[in-house]
């Protein structure tokens, strides 16, 4: 865990609490570019945190994540309200905008949150390419492009 409260979880875990736990949320959090052209993991909901056409973080990005959260996918009928168990985990390309995103929802009173820190492709090897050294990717996890 993070001194903000964002859990670290390698794409395997992640991976497996998805399969253990069909509650569990999985949000790719990069640009719509990245989403459709590189890849995302399968059943990822596409959530961006910063975005075309002006790069700039999306303000409502917590609101977003909320109304998945409480618009079908996790819903506790009783009260209406996110049931706090339900891991959100949070993937971008290598760890390190899903760890701010993170602590983005972490401050608007969320809980569970998680980010894959190897992220979709892993960081860049001694030739700059990714998806060789560790990722979603690398490490063969169900994945799909458009």
């Amino acid at each position: 865990m993070t001194d903000s409260g964002v859990l670290s979880i390698s794409p395997q875990n992640a991976w497996q609490m998805l399969q253990d736990n069909p509650k569990a949320v999985l949000i790719d959090i990069r640009s719509e570019m990245e989403y459709l052209f590189i890849g995302h993991p399968k059943s990822a909901i596409h959530i961006p945190w910063i975005d075309e056409p002006d790069w700039k973080i999306n303000p409502r990005f917590a609101a977003d994540v909320r109304k998945v959260m409480l618009g079908g996918v996790v819903y506790h009928p009783e009260n209406d309200t996110q049931i706090d168990s339900v891991p959100i985990i949070l993937i971008c390309r290598s760890g390190r905008r899903s760890l701010e995103a993170g602590k983005v929802l972490i401050e608007d009173d969320f809980t569970n949150i998680y980010h894959i820190d190897e992220g979709f492709e892993g960081p860049l090897d001694n030739n700059h390419h990714r998806s060789c050294i560790s990722g979603w990717r690398f490490h063969d996890l169900p994945w799909e492009q458009c």
